[in-house]
């Protein structure tokens, strides 16, 4: 599956990682939609911005993102969780959800927007 076009929102609060995402996104051909820091920022993008896969940090500013996700589920929006912590810091509901440890491969990322989109 191609991933030239896909259209990301990208919920990250660290800037430095969030500027490393957006490169290696564009570089894949990904759309950087939005870029949301902080919980209720996300969940007004989630509501307000067309997207077709949200990269979701698991931990923003020391606030679990599970509303996030729980609302990205809801409205059966793809996305691929993404933490500094490995696996231990996603909820066991979230398991089946791909995950990315940063610092990030732009072929971990290719993987898991693939895996997320079903390919």
């Amino acid at each position: 599956m191609a991933i030239e076009g896909i259209r990301i929102l990208l919920v990250e609060d660290e800037a430095i990682i969030a500027m490393m995402a957006e490169d290696m996104l564009e570089e894949l051909g990904c759309d950087i939609v939005a870029t949301a820091t902080a919980l209720p920022e996300a969940l007004k993008v989630v509501e307000t911005i067309p997207f077709d896969l949200a990269l979701l940090d698991i931990n923003l500013n020391g606030v679990d993102s599970s509303p996030v996700a729980e609302t990205l589920r809801a409205r059966g929006r793809p996305f691929i969780f993404t933490t500094g912590y490995g696996s231990a810091g996603r909820a066991p509901a979230y398991s089946d959800v791909p995950l990315v440890t940063k610092p990030y491969r732009s072929t971990d990322l290719a993987d898991a927007i693939r895996r997320a989109l079903g390919d």
